[in-house]
């Protein structure tokens, strides 16, 4: 196998934590500032030196900002989704701009350890996507960089199911439990695998507790106790700072009971490695996910190829509808008309969508050619452009182009 060098990051407004993964490691490591230690979590803020053009970050930047007797630029993802402007020195910055200096010189740190070499793909965790924040990272990504096809965004859940299918089969045989603890709120994600379908299809339950003051161990506990009702739990996995503190006593006796558990603030990160590696690898990966950022429906065409019939697949569920794109051209047998054919995973059965192309220009059969271009708009609907291309200098295009809107719920529409 090739050798191939992955980045993770896991990002919000209050820290970043980096790993990097080699096909020659086992596992990912997370790097640390301080050499030796496993503090992972670099504070994301930057400040800059008075006077000069000379930018820190993490703890380096509190120490300066501190010393200054200035505030750092703090909150860069949230002003940079925004399109704030952060004003420095008198000088009016935007966050996004500074959003891109922190990450450069964030990815400087995993360098020192890989003797420099520059990632192959680079995987970004938020706690949340938007059309926004992915317009966001791509347009940073390439100021450091890296092209699109480098860049892989995902949230933590997905983060998180990478990571825990990335572990022991033990681990994972039955369902999977990640607590999240931030404050008070604890944050469960249940993840269940359906092992009657092929690749086995993974699905996540959150749901949300609050601990206590007077008693987390005991509230944690409960909470524990109703997720874990009924369910045979194989891994349990702890991560946030409210689990900070010698404070779990019943709560991790209940837990560890039959089943193993872990706890660590690199999981999200790690967790982005092995996504990387597993986008580049599906042959080598035996699920799929449907989270809230994945697509529903697999989207496929009948075409015949060198006298067979079979079903050239457009879009596949279980793909990131923010990224997914499908393209190829056909040639038009007669009617000038395209099936299209919309099925669930794990379904046999699929809805067929028969798009009529308006007045496409009379031509002899098998001779218009046409571009069709799939991209969803959301996680259970798709944008289907075609395109008029002629028939090389037999048949000129006439350059129309027809778009419409289908998902298995409304079927297709024209899209205005």
């Amino acid at each position: 196998m090739e050798s191939r060098y992955y980045l993770g990051i896991d990002l919000d407004d209050s820290n970043a934590v980096i790993s990097y993964y080699t096909t020659e490691k086992k596992e990912p490591e997370t790097v640390s500032p301080i050499a030796g230690s496993e503090l992972f979590q670099i504070p994301a803020v930057l400040t800059k030196k008075r006077g000069i053009g000379q930018w820190f970050i993490g703890e380096d930047a509190k120490k300066l900002a501190a010393l200054q007797g200035n505030e750092c630029c703090e909150n860069l993802l949230t002003k940079a989704i925004n399109r704030e402007k952060v004003l420095v020195e008198e000088m009016c910055y935007e966050a996004e701009e500074l959003l891109a200096l922190f990450l450069k010189k964030l990815l400087l740190l995993p360098g020192r350890l890989g003797g420099g070499r520059r990632a192959d793909k680079l995987a970004i965790t938020l706690e949340s996507l938007s059309e926004r924040a992915v317009e966001l990272f791509l347009n940073v990504t390439a100021q450091l960089g890296f092209s699109p096809e480098q860049l892989m965004l995902l949230d933590r859940r997905e983060s998180f199911y990478y990571f825990a299918y990335s572990q022991k089969e033990e681990l994972w045989l039955h369902d999977i439990c990640l607590f999240d603890c931030r404050g008070e709120k604890v944050h469960c994600a249940l993840v269940e695998r359906n092992q009657r379908t092929v690749p086995q299809m993974i699905t996540l339950t959150e749901k949300e507790g609050v601990l206590s003051t007077e008693d987390k161990d005991g509230s944690f506990l409960a909470f524990l106790q109703e997720v874990f009702a009924g369910r045979v739990i194989s891994g349990v996995y702890l991560t946030g700072g409210g689990f900070e503190g010698d404070w779990m006593k019943r709560s991790l006796a209940f837990m560890c009971r039959g089943r193993r558990a872990f706890i660590g603030k690199n999981l999200y990160s790690k967790g982005a490695c092995h996504a990387a590696f597993a986008r580049e690898h599906p042959d080598l990966w035996q699920f799929v996910y449907m989270g809230e950022n994945e697509l529903k429906l697999n989207v496929s065409l009948k075409v015949e190829n060198h006298g067979h019939t079979e079903l050239f697949s457009l879009l596949d569920a279980g793909t990131s509808w923010y990224e997914a794109q499908g393209e190829c051209e056909v040639i038009l047998a007669e009617e000038p008309e395209i099936d299209f054919w919309l099925q669930l995973p794990g379904s046999r059965e699929a809805k067929v969508e028969k798009l009529n192309l308006v007045d496409l220009p009379e031509r002899p059969k098998r001779a218009s050619r046409v571009r069709i271009t799939a991209k969803p708009v959301s996680d259970s609907a798709v944008r289907i452009q075609i395109k008029d291309l002629g028939f090389g200098e037999f048949f000129k295009s006439s350059d129309k182009v027809w778009e419409y809107v289908m998902s298995i719920e409304g079927g297709a529409g024209w899209e205005n």
